[in-house]
């Protein structure tokens, strides 16, 4: 007999093919206002490979004695405790590497995201403190970097053999029509010190006029314009002698009210907008950064000679050869350079115009210039020199990528602490990876 006809008129026994019985259909909803207690803690909320373990690794190996000498809140006295500086450290570096660059957005991660609750570890922090903290060590990350940095070198991860130097200009905090002449400088200082006249004058009429919050504000405020602009009218003076005559008369110097420090400079894109030049040596063999600066000169001529003399103020030692590309080529640092034992590479400028070999010495050229002219005219320099793009270019093109694209500071010493925190970003992902690689070795 077959299996059909066994089965045969036999009633189905499942659910699904009973009819549903009569009435209102019952179900679980969500239910989202009832209090419920969880018992957890934060390491478990986070995976054990995650990458913010590995930042608070490098924090923790870090020299921040510095940090905590500013703290004036001590056992036995009066005083509520600041932050520990190593979970703000530790936040601004994992915010940099995840290309998070606003206070007030990492205010709000740290709320909403596990790996930023995890550095916290219970401790609430606000954008105020996260803004101050990123901008107001400028002089102490510098000595970190020259830390970390010389640490590398102690292992024989870094051996500044070589190094290349790329310049990224940054669009400033500033717009195009914060830009003013000389007179309209002088008629905005005249309006911002009437400003703050008048606030004073209404101050000491009518104290209760507004609250004392509101009153500091609107002081400070207008006193901060006022410096703004009275910097801003040094900045143009300096501009303005740094123009030659025909320059001076063709387009009169401008600075702006908002970044009086910022110029406006051609950007990657051929446009022109008010940024700020910043430059970052790179070790070729491991990619990792040896030297940041930063500047208001939309080009690169002349900045070689301070990047090789700072690299050789930090680490006591100087490169046995520095890649640059062709804007960076001066008489004065090619024979600064070769003095002190730095061969620099970099292309020659070849003029068709000119009947001269532009690989040969010519006369009047010092021994470093005649032989950077030789230097690059042999396969093993150009062979050499194909290494910039691959460290210099890089690094920049990772910057770029983690949010170095906009300053939301202003002037030059807060954007160069900004530099300086993408310079210990990538160095820390960067160790990573060349302690993994030598262990794997």
């Amino acid at each position: 007999m077959s299996q059909e006809s066994l089965f045969e008129g036999a009633e189905p026994d499942s659910a699904a093919a009973r009819p549903p019985p009569a009435g209102v259909a019952r179900f679980q909803p969500a239910v989202r206002n009832q209090g419920e207690w969880v018992s957890t803690a934060l390491d478990r909320l986070l995976d054990p490979d995650h990458r913010v373990r590995d930042v608070w690794r490098f924090v923790q190996s870090l020299d921040l004695q510095p940090f905590y000498g500013r703290i004036r809140a001590v056992e036995k006295h009066a005083g509520r405790p600041p932050i520990d500086p190593k979970i703000l450290m530790a936040l601004w570096l994992y915010a940099t590497v995840e290309g998070v660059g606003s206070a007030r957005a990492l205010a709000r991660l740290c709320e909403e995201h596990i790996a930023y609750r995890w550095v916290c570890g219970g401790v609430g922090v606000n954008y105020h403190a996260l803004s101050d903290f990123r901008t107001a060590h400028g002089a102490r990350l510098d000595v970190l970097l020259t830390q970390s940095v010389a640490s590398l070198m102690a292992e024989g991860l870094v051996t500044l053999e070589r190094v290349a130097q790329d310049g990224v200009r940054v669009r400033a905090n500033a717009g195009a029509a914060s830009f003013r002449g000389k007179d309209a400088l002088a008629a905005c200082l005249k309006d911002a010190q009437e400003q703050v006249e008048t606030l004073k004058r209404e101050l000491d009429e009518d104290p209760a006029a507004t609250t004392a919050r509101q009153a500091a504000a609107r002081t400070r405020a207008a006193r901060e314009r006022e410096e703004r602009v009275s910097r801003a009218i040094e900045q143009r003076e300096v501009a303005a002698a740094k123009k030659t005559e025909g320059e001076e008369k063709k387009k009169e110097a401008r600075a702006s009210t908002t970044d009086p420090e910022a110029r406006v400079m051609k950007m990657g894109d051929g446009g022109f907008r008010p940024a700020i030049n910043a430059q970052l040596a790179t070790d070729v063999g491991s990619q990792i950064v040896v030297g940041v600066d930063t500047g208001n000169v939309g080009n690169d001529f002349g900045h070689l000679g301070p990047m090789l003399e700072q690299i050789e103020t930090r680490y006591r030692r100087r490169p046995k050869a520095a890649l640059v590309d062709g804007g960076y080529v001066s008489v004065t640092d090619i024979e600064t350079a070769a003095a002190r034992g730095t061969d620099v590479y970099a292309p020659t400028r070849v003029d068709k115009r000119s009947p001269h070999d532009p690989h040969l010495a010519r006369e009047g050229d010092g021994s470093g210039m005649g032989a950077w002219r030789v230097r690059m005219g042999t396969p093993e320099a150009k062979e050499i020199y194909k290494e910039r793009a691959s460290t210099a270019e890089c690094v920049n093109a990772l910057a770029r990528n983690r949010g170095l694209r906009q300053l939301l500071v202003r002037g030059i010493a807060k954007a160069r602490s900004v530099l300086l925190w993408f310079a210990l970003a990538h160095n820390m992902m960067r160790a990573v990876s060349l302690r993994a690689a030598a262990v794997a070795a």
